[in-house]
């Protein structure tokens, strides 16, 4: 995506860190409930522009990941306190532990149950016995519903983003479905331009993500949404590692 490297430092004003306060604090009542013992570290992996980090890092100690170098760049300028590591969400291998596992909407780009079975080894392979690991992607083919949205910022410096999102899913009887998302991007200088970025994301089964967790060793289960009513597609999964 060209969000996720061209036009990466664009990203704050397409969706602002502030807007996250109450979506982070949700997740971390979700990670505190189901981790036994104290809930310290926390790594995050497919961090992005670090949103939920910037508020999350006030009760955990942060180790944030991604794919994207420019991204990790982005969450540097907002989280310069947090531990930056480049590396992909299937494949990572810390040779740490920690005591909780964040994995927000960047699962949504593994297209296939192999990525998600993949992504929480990873998890699991990072936490301490006891520990829990929370993963939230947008839609489950269950709650998966075609929209549009629209929004964006202007920033300090004088620029500007407004975009417009399609939602849809073109043949129901595969695991994908499609995100084109258009921005208008305003200059300091008054120029302005129009970019298209086109993706295509991972759509499986509740029960699909449920023994995806249970085949990697977890105890799983599903907790409630943040914001059902705003969020109607989302699905929360929980996995705890047996102490």
């Amino acid at each position: 995506m060209l969000l996720y490297s061209d036009l990466a430092d664009w990203f704050h004003l397409l969706t602002a860190p502030e807007e996250y306060v109450g979506e982070a604090t949700h997740y971390r009542k979700g990670l505190v409930e189901s981790c036994h013992g104290p809930a310290v570290t926390l790594l995050e992996l497919g961090s992005g522009g670090g949103n939920n980090a910037s508020h999350l890092k006030q009760w955990f100690e942060c180790t944030l990941t991604d794919l994207s170098p420019e991204m990790l760049a982005q969450s540097l300028r907002i989280n310069p306190e947090c531990e930056h590591v480049q590396g992909d969400m299937r494949t990572i291998r810390l040779g740490r532990t920690f005591d909780v596992v964040f994995v927000h909407d960047a699962v949504v780009y593994l297209t296939e149950l192999d990525d998600i079975r993949a992504a929480a080894v990873t998890a699991f392979t990072h936490l301490r016995p006891g520990g829990a690991a929370l993963f939230a992607p947008d839609y489950v083919r269950e709650s998966f519903q075609p929209g549009t949205d629209h929004g964006g910022h202007d920033g300090a410096d004088g620029r500007a983003l407004r975009y417009l999102e399609w939602v849809r899913d073109e043949d129901p009887d595969d695991s994908l479905y499609e995100v084109d998302l258009v921005y208008t991007l305003l200059e300091a200088d008054g120029a302005v331009r129009v970019e298209h970025d086109h993706c295509v994301e991972g759509l499986f089964a509740e029960e699909e993500w449920l023994e995806a967790l249970r085949a990697a060793g977890f105890e799983a289960s599903t907790y409630p949404r943040f914001e059902p009513e705003e969020y109607p597609g989302q699905r929360i999964f929980i996995g705890k590692k047996p102490r």
